[in-house]
């Protein structure tokens, strides 16, 4: 969720760590700080506790002169948002300087042993830790005291490094939190993202947990924490500079809702043959090992375990394999039912999120098939499962995950055709439509970004109200839950989800005329009984706004408000309702005047508990 960025090369460092973090406001931050090595006895260390923006004018009144520096944007675990807290960090003498992204668990008990050596410490964060520790340990060999220090350290991190001792040496390392190395041309960036340094390189070395890289003029050398040499694995990223960028948007969330279509043709494309099997390059189980699944765990937080309940219903319903969709924070302190006969599917957008990390390496232990549904390369997740399904959508910066939702339960739908294919449980007829329905997807996405309008129109009339009701049943009912959870992330108004059926069994207590409901109507097994919801709701006052499916008038007598969308089958109908309601909340975020692209006390991957 924290941003790093170091840089080692010939050119200035200030001005790349200053357009670096500005690409890595997105993750979500409180303050943000850079360090320059200046001489070989001094750094210059700019801090602040407001936005990026402050600490490039602070840096522009004094610019910093060097080659070597590193970059931080912080979100405050330890500690208030001050400048003393911000990053980096340093050891006593200044000689030590330090960014790092995580939660070092055992830092009281390290804070005492060192107070007790004489290490004087200024700030409230456990991220300090590491230069005094690294001080501490330092006998002439830098990169040996900062094995000897993480060897220590128990926790999460990802950190860049440098010291005045080594002043041509810039250290990084990764455990349980993201960092890459990009490689350029004489010149090196260590980075919490790609997205921070593809201006400057498309070729970036993935870090494996557990590793760190020393990077000096000749180059980046990767070692274990046991100094055990390890081959580097570089991968080329295809991503282009304009994609991190608004593209003439007001927000990056909106334009990222309006890169769907091609979000969804691209997490198909290639996946789905000309005779309907679905094939996945880096998810290669044989028949054996998938016949053997006897039941799968879907395991996720937040948007992904909304995405998650959508691969419970259609992995069940077409593949007809008892399955669970789990918040993967309370699956990791459960003794959950998991063998060598369970899937366990990991969904995270990062590959990062550190309770679902957590949750795969349980199952992982128990012997369970894992698979990792993310758009990372090179991510934990991808790394550490036994295979992965890449979403292929490219980066996404608005911290309220859209794109990526959709692409996300494609992934599902895909993976449970692949399952049903290996228990021969879809007719080639219901495979065709299946098949056909998936392919339209794009373009009944774009069909519903051309009544934005429309929905405007809805979400500025809708605005006024402070407290949301949205339903659906089956598999609108974690669409249901998604709109509710984009309305309350960028409006921050009240929003809950319900099913239909759940209804009367206490949320209708809520409901009078300032409590208006979002109910999804649309064509579904179940769309009689959401008619009947909708009656229930109106007969309470509530203002009702109704998804109903073109030819459809069943709601129109009753509902406050209907939005027309286009027919679809079931499966599909469902992401064409999210796009509609993620426009919604956008609408109504930018009609109360919120930071929709960073709104407030959230982060983009949460690397820490």
């Amino acid at each position: 969720m924290c941003g790093i960025i170091g840089y080692l090369g010939d050119k200035q460092a200030t001005p790349i760590l200053m357009e670096s973090l500005k690409r890595l406001e997105y993750r979500g931050y409180d303050s943000a700080g850079v360090a320059v090595m200046e001489t070989d006895i001094h750094s210059t260390l700019t801090k602040s506790e407001r936005k990026v923006d402050d600490l490039i004018a602070k840096l522009s009144q004094n610019m910093p002169k060097g080659t070597l520096g590193i970059g931080h944007t912080r979100w405050a675990t330890h500690g208030r948002p001050t400048i003393v807290n911000a990053h980096p960090h340093s050891d006593c003498y200044a000689r030590i300087m330090v960014v790092h992204n995580g939660i070092i668990e055992n830092f009281k008990e390290l804070k005492e042993e060192l107070e007790a050596k004489g290490h004087e410490f200024t700030s409230e964060t456990d991220s300090e830790v590491i230069p005094h520790l690294v001080e501490d340990l330092y006998q002439g060999d830098l990169l040996s005291a900062v094995r000897q220090a993480l060897q220590k350290i128990k926790g999460a991190y990802a950190m860049a490094l440098y010291s005045h001792d080594d002043p041509e040496l810039l250290i990084g390392a990764r455990l349980n939190a993201p960092l890459v190395v990009g490689m350029g041309e004489g010149e090196w960036f260590i980075a919490s993202d790609i997205t921070a340094i593809i201006p400057y390189t498309k070729r970036v070395l993935i870090l494996g947990e557990g590793e760190i890289v020393a990077i000096s003029p000749v180059g980046p050398q990767v070692t274990t924490l046991d100094g055990v040499a390890v081959e580097p694995r570089v991968i080329s990223v295809d991503w282009d500079v304009t994609q991190a960028q608004k593209g003439g948007f007001d927000h990056f969330m909106r334009k990222e809702i309006h890169e769907t279509p091609e979000a969804a043709a691209n997490v198909l494309r290639g996946r789905i043959q000309d005779n309907g099997e679905v094939t996945f390059n880096e998810f290669t189980a044989t028949e054996e090992q998938l016949g053997r699944i006897r039941n799968v765990k879907l395991l996720g937080m937040g948007t992904s375990l909304h995405a998650a309940m959508i691969g419970e219903y259609v992995i069940e319903d077409w593949a007809g394999i008892p399955s669970k969709a789990e918040d993967a924070s309370e699956f990791r302190y459960r003794r959950p039912m998991v063998a060598e006969d369970t899937l366990a599917v990991v969904v995270t957008q990062s590959g990062e999120t550190a309770d679902t990390i957590m949750g795969m390496r349980q199952a992982l232990d128990r012997g369970a098939l894992t698979v990792a549904i993310t758009n990372v390369v090179g991510s934990t997740a991808a790394r550490d499962a036994h295979g992965v399904i890449y979403l292929q959508a490219g980066p996404e910066i608005g911290v309220a995950s859209t794109k990526t939702f959709v692409s996300h339960a494609i992934s599902h739908y895909l993976l449970a055709i692949r399952l049903a294919a290996s228990r021969n449980r879809l007719s080639p007829e219901r495979l065709e439509d299946l098949v056909a329905a998936l392919r339209g997807l794009p373009e009944g996405i774009r069909a519903v970004l051309a009544m934005e309008e429309r929905i405007k129109e809805l979400a500025q009339r809708y605005s006024k109200y402070r407290n949301f009701m949205f339903t659906g049943r089956g598999i609108n009912y974690p669409i249901a839950l998604e709109g509710a959870l984009k309305l309350k992330e960028i409006s921050y108004l009240h929003a809950e989800g319900t099913s239909g059926g759940e209804l009367k069994h206490g949320p209708i207590a809520l409901l009078d005329q300032n409590f208006p409901v979002v109910a999804i109507c649309t064509n579904s097994l179940t769309r009689e009984k959401m008619i009947s919801n909708v009656h229930e709701m109106a007969a309470r006052d509530a203002p009702v706004l109704a998804l109903v499916t073109a030819g459809d008038s069943s709601a129109d007598a009753v509902a406050a408000d209907v939005l027309v969308m286009p027919a679809a089958d079931e499966a599909a109908g469902a992401l064409l309702n999210t796009v509609a309601l993620q426009l919604f909340a956008y609408h109504v975020a930018v009609a109360l005047g919120t930071n929709v692209d960073q709104p407030r006390n959230l982060a983009k991957s949460v690397t820490v508990e």
